[in-house]
């Protein structure tokens, strides 16, 4: 079968639309984040002001980045204020687009055959396509990730053939801005070229001329549009903050650290953040579904469950109550440093990455429950089986072959983001999605060094 051809990519680019459209159909999904971006980007149009609505009219915030409420922004202005089904179809087409990115960094790194196979699998990934259903950040990252190592790979693809691609260098920086400007943590993808070409630098002298100002202009270009941003902050709120703060906090309002930092002692999963960390402040928290390592003795029980009660009455975390909390995380730190330096943040890092992917579907996200939901049990497993063959994909790329050029760039983005993502107190598997760009790359070029089998034996005679 010849699927590099027109048609081959006619009818994924079609399944691709199709697939995307069910979600938008069957499950869409407005966030309570969703409403933040979307609040954002109606009182700057409005009123001129960055910020969230208040009693008072709107006050300026830093919660989030700037980039998806001008996403939002421009597309009420295109298509009707808080209209957020064009929204979704506006991510679907990027989605779509992002899939050809995928297609071309896999031809440039691997063959034109593993590119093919690179967009069949991005085309198909229900991963990512369910979150174009959805008004958050996600589409847009992965997009820019994905535009982003194409260019960079571009660029050294010329620095191999001797001669400098410049254009290649100020569409990747443009894409690393745009994913810092969607997300704090974009910035990993910055890291991660900058210490490529640092060791591009060590490993070939000849090259370090282009390579620093190739350097020199991806960071510059990738930070300006933070200066503006950061300007503001410092206006507003006379405060040093060049991106968000890691809780998407107010810089008046109070940040929970000591219970965040006691949810780092147990929390492994992402129904740790389902049933506890979201429900916190204003909801009441089972107790019941804490898991045994949250406690290390009794007597932590019981402080547990003192803290709790005490919650309990207010439905908040007074910076009282969260010493107390940061005094019980200290002592279980003391008590097992490994765990909660290593251990538990290479759970965090395996469960976003392994878990079923159901967090945006209709399904209990403690999908093992088999005796209490089996239908549920059941899809989730389904699901987490596919999320399985996606990663095992990627895994024989790596192992079988035939890897990719400048394999060590994706894979260190890759790491890099993970031993981020293993530091947080809330493991969502949604975060490890920026990394499928390289997922697709290498499995893609695992599928495209399969053989046919060849017949056993000779020609027969006859």
């Amino acid at each position: 079968m010849i699927v590099e051809s027109r048609k081959y990519f006619v009818v994924l680019t079609l399944a691709a639309l199709a697939l995307r459209l069910f979600f938008y159909t069957r499950f869409p999904h407005v966030t309570g984040d969703s409403l933040i971006y979307g609040d954002i980007a109606r009182n700057w149009l409005d009123h001129g002001v960055f910020g969230l609505s208040r009693a008072g009219g709107p006050e300026a915030t830093w919660i989030r980045l700037p980039g998806y409420p001008a996403f939002l922004a421009a597309c009420f202005v295109l298509f009707g204020r808080e209209h957020y089904h064009a929204v979704l179809l506006t991510q679907i087409v990027i989605d779509v687009a992002g899939c050809f990115v995928i297609a071309d960094l896999a031809r440039r790194t691997v063959s034109d055959r593993a590119g093919c196979f690179a967009f069949l699998l991005a085309a198909l990934c229900p991963f990512t396509a369910n979150y174009t259903a959805a008004p958050l950040t996600e589409t847009l990252s992965i997009f820019f990730v994905a535009v982003a190592l194409d260019c960079a790979v571009a660029g050294f693809m010329a620095l191999d053939e001797g001669r400098a691609s410049w254009k290649a260098w100020a569409v990747c920086a443009l894409a690393v801005a745009a994913g810092i400007l969607l997300r704090p943590d974009g910035g990993i993808l910055l890291v991660a070229i900058g210490l490529f070409l640092l060791w591009r630098m060590w490993r070939r002298p000849a090259e370090r001329v282009r390579l620093f100002w190739a350097g020199a202009l991806i960071l510059l270009v990738s930070v300006a549009p933070l200066a503006p941003w950061t300007v503001r902050n410092w206006r507003a709120f006379h405060q040093f903050q060049p991106l968000a703060p890691r809780y998407a906090n107010d810089a008046d309002e109070f940040v929970p650290s000591g219970f965040d930092k006691w949810m780092r002692t147990w929390a492994a999963d992402y129904t740790a953040t389902e049933d506890v960390y979201w429900q916190v402040p204003g909801d009441d928290v089972d107790l019941n579904l804490l898991p045994p390592r949250a406690f290390d003795t009794e007597q932590q029980r019981a402080q547990t469950e003192a803290l709790f009660a005490e919650y309990g009455k207010t439905h908040y975390i007074s910076p009282e109550l969260n010493a107390r909390f940061e005094a019980l995380a200290d002592e279980r730190v003391r008590s097992h440093p490994l765990r909660y330096y290593v251990g538990l943040p290479l759970a965090r890092v395996v469960d976003m990455w392994v878990r079923p992917r159901t967090e945006m579907l209709p399904l209990d996200s403690h999908w093992w429950d088999f005796p209490g939901d089996p239908h549920d049990s059941i899809l989730a497993t389904a699901w987490g089986v596919l999320n399985l063959l996606f990663l095992l994909a990627a895994v024989m790329g790596v192992v079988r072959g035939p890897r990719p050029r400048y394999l060590a760039l994706m894979l260190l983005f890759v790491a890099l983001r993970s031993a981020f993502l293993g530091t947080l107190e809330n493991p969502e598997p949604r975060y490890t999605l920026e990394c499928y760009p390289v997922v697709f790359v290498l499995g893609g070029a695992w599928i495209a060094g399969w053989r046919r089998a060849k017949p056993a034996g000779g020609t027969a005679s006859g």
